[in-house]
């Protein structure tokens, strides 16, 4: 393929939607030669946190010496940035080489009857990367599930290691409207005899990652369970925070800026015991310098200093929560917030937590079929209304709020990964 036809591919790809299960994926794989089966993986699952701790865990990993691979999603610019060996993102070339061949395996399958439908745009990027890295010969991936995790593509591995980050609403129409009902879809990745990390700190979701991990004999990590603790200071710069588990204790500061990246960390660095006791052997000061090392663009991500300009992909509440807290604690001003969000979002409520941390909201859409209306945006938004200016040009909205800002006041763009990739895409920021 050429890039222009892959490009055409992946679009027609996006018209299939989302569809939750693992027959198609498992048949796919089969023929291309199960390359999912040929590494070790750490396998992560989360409402929010699940891309950091990946990005944490491979950083560690990579600078132990292994040869590692990470598949993320959603990507910002290109789709090439999902899949990475070694720390360096698939080439285009390579990219489109292996597109073809799995488009080629699909054309087969389907005239063969062999498929229930055809596969989705996040199946054929799952058995792209698996391929990638079957090939790449790695020591170790580190996959992030795309969503829920019972039925997502992801979760045909045989991991070394599952990680559950945190359970919050999200993906409420695909994976239940009650904690226990999404505890239940994330904790799918819970295979029998596998350790499981879990960063939930209580309630109804950690009872039920709880009750399944029992019933599969899979052992449990509680990170902040019984004997461990996270303390948090606050420094001129952002937050210091010293984790303890059992009778090790770890001080540091993340690379990843804001206080929910203290516990996102704690979650890599219990993964990370896990894998030194039952993998291999990994030094407390590697852990330490890999969570120091990793950056991961689009949460809380300063693209400007003057004026200062954070680009964070909160697209939910707990997200929205979190930003909320950094601009009060860390940036301690009022901010003009550039705003996005999908329809399937509860919007209000994440107006409700951040919009109050805001001198004016220009709310805007990005080219994508979920993305809610600015208006929509506005009517959601409740007693915030009054501050609220309708821009749906990201292009427009951002240079209105970077004249608004007159170069003193902070400017935060935020809501939706989407939105930071439009933006991105921009290059005003370079």
């Amino acid at each position: 393929m050429k890039p222009g036809e892959c490009r055409d591919y992946l679009g027609h790809l996006q018209h299939f939607g989302i569809k939750l299960g693992l027959e198609n994926i498992t048949t796919l794989l089969g023929a291309l030669g199960d390359p999912h089966l040929s590494f070790p993986s750490v396998h992560v699952a989360g409402t929010n946190g699940k891309g950091s701790v990946s990005a944490m865990l491979e950083e560690i990993l990579r600078g132990h010496g292994f040869r590692t691979g990470l598949y993320t999603s959603p990507h910002l610019v290109s789709v090439e940035e999902r899949i990475r060996v070694g720390g360096e993102t698939i080439t285009p070339e390579r990219f489109c080489v292996l597109l073809e061949r799995i488009r080629e395996t699909i054309e087969g399958l389907m005239a063969a009857g062999r498929l229930v439908y055809h596969p989705t745009f996040f199946e054929v990027l799952t058995a792209l990367a698996f391929v990638h890295f079957a090939e790449s010969r790695l020591d170790v991936a580190v996959l992030e599930v795309g969503m829920g995790g019972r039925f997502d593509a992801t979760n045909v591995v045989r991991p070394l290691l599952a990680v559950i980050t945190t359970i919050s609403r999200d993906h409420e129409k695909h994976l239940g409207s009650t904690l226990r009902q999404i505890a239940f879809e994330k904790a799918g990745i819970i295979k029998p005899g596998v350790p499981v990390v879990c960063g939930v700190p209580g309630g109804v979701a950690l009872r039920e990652i709880r009750r399944l991990a029992r019933e599969r004999g899979a052992p449990l990590v509680q990170v902040f369970g019984p004997g461990t603790g996270l303390e948090t200071r606050r420094t001129d710069g952002g937050f210091r925070f010293r984790y303890a588990s059992g009778t090790n204790e770890y001080a540091y500061t993340p690379g990843l800026a804001g206080r929910h990246q203290g516990a996102n960390a704690a979650v890599a660095i219990a993964a990370a015991e896990v894998l030194g006791r039952t993998w291999r052997p990994l030094r407390k000061a590697g852990i330490l310098r890999g969570i120091r090392r990793t950056r991961w663009p689009g949460r809380l991500e300063t693209v400007s200093r003057r004026p200062l300009v954070i680009l964070d992909g909160a697209h939910n509440e707990e997200g929205t929560d979190s930003l909320a807290a950094y601009i009060r604690n860390v940036i301690r001003k009022p901010v003009i917030l550039v705003f996005a969000a999908m329809k399937d979002k509860d919007i209000r409520a994440m107006a409700r937590r951040l919009f109050p941390e805001a001198r004016t909201v220009i709310v805007t859409r990005v080219p994508h079929k979920r993305c809610a209306e600015p208006d929509e945006i506005r009517a959601a938004a409740g007693e915030f209304r009054d501050r609220i200016r309708l821009e749906p040009d990201v292009s427009k909205a951002v240079r209105l709020a970077l004249e608004g800002s007159a170069g003193r006041t902070p400017v935060v763009i935020a809501g939706s990964l989407f939105l930071v990739g439009e933006v991105k895409k921009l290059r005003l920021f370079e």
